[in-house]
């Protein structure tokens, strides 16, 4: 099997564990790491030579796998390749040699899913979808565009996740509800009911940051505690 030449974007953390993934994989072979930052053309990430800037997608014939961590980043950047005239047929799927992806299950182009996690059976996960290690995605989840789990995230079947959201350290989520868009499940949170758009959710069972806890966090030293 021929295997694709892949461009990493963004000089990231999550870069340096997909380079590594796709090595131990072997499903792609990396050329290079793309990333606006100039001081970090030139230098290596995982072994992998920053080449310069996202302008020189469009002059690559290489195929894109798109490392921001936030899904908010991932999307400005997929919208700003595709405007280098980067189609949507050039971002690859990584999936590591230890995932198990069940039967009648799908991942989106440009998603990339880390050692050991699980989508046991039709499960649909949409483009540019991040999945650190050790998430189990259970029968019947719809996971929209750019949503990021961390590792150890475990989310009960017929759950759907919106677009961007991003899903803490080993948060959990009930079956049946819904993670809404740009919506913040804390880690270590147990989610037993719907959480809105835009909303940040923390604790068992998960609710709501208020402005006065957010408050309180702020005015509290870094290592103090609020006595």
């Amino acid at each position: 099997m021929t295997m694709a030449s892949v461009l990493m974007v963004a000089a990231s953390g999550l870069a340096r564990e997909a380079i590594a993934s796709i090595r131990e994989t072997g499903d792609h072979q990396i050329v290079g790491v793309l990333d606006d930052d100039p001081s970090l053309h030139g230098r290596q990430v995982a072994g992998a030579r920053v080449l310069g800037g996202i302008e020189l997608a469009a002059q690559s014939g290489d195929k894109f796998l798109v490392c921001a961590g936030s899904g908010s980043a991932r999307a400005a950047i997929v919208s700003r390749l595709e405007s280098l005239g980067v189609m949507p047929e050039r971002f690859v799927t990584h999936v590591h040699v230890s995932a198990v992806v069940g039967n009648g299950s799908t991942i989106g182009a440009g998603s990339l899913v880390l050692a050991g996690s699980v989508l046991t059976a039709d499960v649909r996960v949409g483009r540019h979808v991040v999945m650190m290690p050790g998430v189990t995605l259970t029968h019947d989840n719809a996971v929209a565009d750019y949503a990021t789990f961390a590792a150890g995230v475990s989310v009960g079947g017929r759950v759907g996740i919106g677009r961007c959201a991003y899903l803490g350290m080993n948060a959990s989520v009930r079956q049946d509800v819904h993670v809404g868009e740009q919506a913040v499940l804390g880690m270590g949170s147990v989610l037993l009911r719907d959480l809105p758009a835009g909303q940040t959710w923390v604790g068992n069972p998960a609710r709501a940051i208020n402005r006065a806890d957010l408050r309180s966090d702020m005015a509290t030293p870094q290592g103090g505690n609020a006595s």
